[in-house]
């Protein structure tokens, strides 16, 4: 991020002393992306921020994946992951017992981003993604993101895109429904949006306007704090997880500036661009990351030439698997296919796909769409975690033939 702000008490210099009102020296910490040649922020801390006194091993849950193959497309169904009373260790769907970092399960992943899902009601740990930057949809449900730059507020429609190494923990108003998105890099708005300065350009579909970061310092007080870090090691999937605990709390922060720093963007200020035909999927990107883009389809008018068709034409997806999560309305070119709120549709490079039958002619004369749904579109293939697995309808790809083998 590039839009700059400040939040609290800094000094007037940069790299000068910092002190209390009894003399005590403020500790300056610079969260800088790329060592020191992209965007950082300057926090200034009450106690040592590299301060700890032990570390222990956090077991991962299964982050194992497999692959695609035979190549089908594929309609995962994520509000099964935690229906009928069974989730992680039996805990069902509203989210009791369960909270948004531990309880998350892998539905998708490679090497450059995973997409898991959780149903959560419980608070959970304080926490920092040391692999790359996290963009949470949520997909229902209200509460807040406590992080060492202040307090988020967060709703439904909101994606909440977290630096990496920032230390948060998310505390739910109830049952709390969320598309993780953690990448292996840093996620941003599209270069295509900026200004070679980095401001928000006037084609751009949201403006700085819409972008909500912490508005006050976060002060808690503490001893012996465990923060669960997710970092880079020699586990089977490249990731592995510890459990460091510092000897004062993390959220010690009395003031902070710059450009790096979690903010809140929610669908509803995403502002759709249209025109006389259909428009490709480009038009609908909100963010990016390194060899993988998040697009949002938002309800919108649609084409409007005299003879256009509203739904897409077939494609077929040469560099990129296409994965799309359903959260609300009726999405046109997927009629008849089993496909509704909580569904991924998984459309993998290699594989022509498009509208399901009949529903191109189902869509003639439309002029506008009533759906709501979050697309990633990655580079490299992706696999199935377990989750995917758990989930996954088995049946999607026989949808436009209308038979299955045999």
């Amino acid at each position: 991020m590039a839009h700059y702000r400040r939040v609290g008490e800094v000094p007037p210099k940069r790299h000068t002393q910092f002190r209390d009102a009894g003399g005590q020296l403020r500790r300056e910490e610079l969260m800088g992306e790329e060592g020191f040649s992209s965007d950082s922020s300057l926090l200034y801390h009450r106690g040592i921020p590299s301060a700890m006194v032990d570390a222990r091993i956090w077991e991962l849950p299964d982050l194992g994946t497999t692959p695609n193959h035979p190549l089908m497309p594929r309609h995962l169904k994520l509000h099964d992951l935690f229906a009928s009373g069974e989730g992680i260790d039996g805990q069902g769907i509203d989210g009791g017992g369960i909270d948004a970092v531990i309880g998350r399960r892998l539905v998708l992943g490679n090497g450059d981003v995973r997409i898991s899902y959780v149903v959560a009601a419980e608070p959970s740990p304080l926490y920092r993604n040391a692999i790359g930057d996290e963009c949470v949809f949520v997909e229902a449900g209200s509460g807040t993101v406590q992080t060492v730059f202040g307090e988020l507020p967060v709703q439904a429609g909101d994606f909440v895109v977290i630096p990496r190494a920032t230390v948060h923990r998310w505390v739910p108003d109830g049952p709390l429904r969320a598309y993780i998105v953690e990448a292996n890099s840093h996620i941003g708005p599209p270069r295509k949006y900026l200004s070679r300065f980095g401001q928000l350009l006037e084609h751009s579909p949201y403006c700085e306007r819409d972008l909500h970061g912490p508005a006050t310092p976060l002060l808690m007080d503490g001893p012996d704090v465990p923060v669960y870090v997710k970092h880079r090691g020699n586990g089977p999937s490249g990731i592995v997880g510890s459990i460091v605990v510092g000897p004062h709390h993390p959220f010690d922060v009395v003031g902070w500036d710059g450009c790096l720093y979690p903010y809140t963007f929610n669908v509803r200020d995403f502002e759709p661009i249209t025109g006389r035909v259909h428009q490709p999927p480009p038009v609908h990107q909100v963010f990016e990351g390194t060899n993988f883009v998040i697009c949002a389809f938002v309800p919108r008018k649609v084409d409007y030439h005299p003879l256009a068709i509203p739904v897409p034409y077939y494609h077929s997806n040469v560099d990129s698997d296409e994965i799309m999560f359903y959260v609300a309305g009726d999405y046109e070119a997927r009629k008849g296919s089993g496909i509704g709120p909580g569904s991924v549709s998984v459309h993998p490079g290699g594989h022509s796909h498009g509208p399901q039958r009949g529903a191109v002619e189902a869509s003639l004369g439309k002029d506008s769409f009533d759906e709501l749904a979050v697309m990633v579109d990655t580079f490299r293939p992706l696999e199935l975690g377990e989750g995917g697995r758990a989930v996954d309808d088995g049946a999607y790809a026989w949808s436009w033939s209308g038979r299955g083998p045999g």
